[in-house]
């Protein structure tokens, strides 16, 4: 089973641009060279976003693939299929990587027991209920690259895939 997802390299140092579509490459099997713009919310970094059509499973390995480097600020989504949940993974410098199961129109899924984890959490005191939530949402992840993802309106995306 095959699913569809968008890589967005929302930014990275030139030298590391090379050393990202080969990873890239290397997960999807195919040679891939990405068309690489200016990052204005980041001087002296580069963007790019390409859309894929690969097994299920492959945003979890471009994820992987790339979440090594520091330096790197990306986001991989997955679309939903008959054999599973649509995914998105967000990573930055300063907050790691965040992951979340998605449905068909994009919302989050969050597992029940995430949930019950947060309820706890904040029932002994040891943080707050809505900061806890708006972690499992993702939003310091989103308000971190929000600046990043309108920089790239109207940014070429390369389609690897033909609809029909």
């Amino acid at each position: 089973m095959t699913t569809r997802g968008v890589l967005y390299i929302h930014s990275a140092p030139r030298a590391l641009c090379p050393h990202v579509e080969w990873a890239v490459a290397g997960v999807l099997g195919v040679r891939v060279q990405l068309d690489w713009i200016r990052q204005p919310a980041s001087p002296g970094t580069w963007r790019a976003e390409f859309s894929w059509q690969a097994r299920v499973g492959t945003a979890s390995k471009l994820a992987s693939a790339l979440r090594g480097w520091h330096l790197l600020r990306f986001e991989v989504t997955a679309e939903p299929c008959a054999t599973a949940e649509g995914e998105r993974y967000s990573a930055t410098p300063e907050l790691g990587i965040f992951h979340a199961v998605t449905g068909m129109h994009g919302d989050i899924l969050i597992p029940e027991d995430r949930l019950r984890a947060a309820l706890l959490r904040a029932a002994r005191g040891e943080t707050d209920l809505a900061a806890e939530i708006e972690k499992l949402l993702g939003k310091p992840w989103d308000d971190e690259l929000e600046t990043f993802r309108h920089a790239g309106e109207g940014a070429p995306v390369r389609w690897l895939h033909q609809v029909v």
